[in-house]
């Protein structure tokens, strides 16, 4: 049988795991909040003007080209 303080440890990091995957979770909830944030203003910018939709690339278009010194 493991020591009082052994058994001690292993409940701390058992409550630290826990918390942990809290903390991912509110951490993925916010991120998605943050997309839907993002996607609202750009709807708004787009509404009011501010913004326009990006140009559409023809299918077939030459890949970029390397900028020099960037490779």
């Amino acid at each position: 049988m493991a020591d009082p303080e052994t058994e001690r440890w292993i409940g701390e990091l058992a409550q630290l795991r826990r918390e942990i995957a809290e903390l991912r979770t509110e951490q993925q909830e916010l991120a998605r909040a943050v997309q839907e944030l993002a996607k609202t203003f750009r709807a708004l910018a787009l509404h009011f003007g501010i913004a326009s939709e990006p140009y559409p690339k023809p299918k077939g278009a030459s890949p970029p080209r390397e900028s020099p010194g960037f490779a």
